[in-house]
């Protein structure tokens, strides 16, 4: 399979079912997103078709806020660290050119941030 660089929803789709396909057989990740997303799984897709569609393509389909869901998670930064590595991975297999670099940058920044959110949500949650 030739690289290229991620232009169309055609690769989006590519992205994300390769990823999360990773996700679903993975040692550290794979129970966690399996119990929050349960039988729901091509509807976790589509939104994160959108959710990417929309960081990289600038085609804005999707609307909500990404953090809220993974705030009771009891995730940490090894987690998240696996993570961003199978992430990576899936984009180097796949992709080359500058919106694959920076949908490698997109995801680590995410990660940081939602690390750094979980761990405030957890400390107020225990703080009350």
């Amino acid at each position: 399979m030739q690289k290229r660089d991620i232009v169309a929803i055609e690769d989006i789709k590519l992205m994300v079912d390769s990823f999360y396909g990773k996700i679903q057989e993975d040692a550290i990740l794979s129970f966690i997103f399996n119990d929050r997303i349960g039988d729901r799984w091509s509807e976790h897709l589509e939104k994160m078709y959108k959710f990417w569609q929309t960081v990289l393509l600038d085609e804005h389909t999707y609307f909500g806020a990404p953090f809220p869901p993974h705030a009771t998670l009891d995730i940490n930064h090894t987690h998240y660290e696996r993570w961003v590595q199978l992430f990576n991975e899936t984009i180097d297999h796949l992709f080359t050119g500058d919106k694959a670099q920076e949908a490698k940058w997109r995801g680590q920044k995410m990660a940081q941030v939602f690390l750094a959110r979980t761990a405030n949500y957890k400390m107020q949650v225990t703080a009350e």
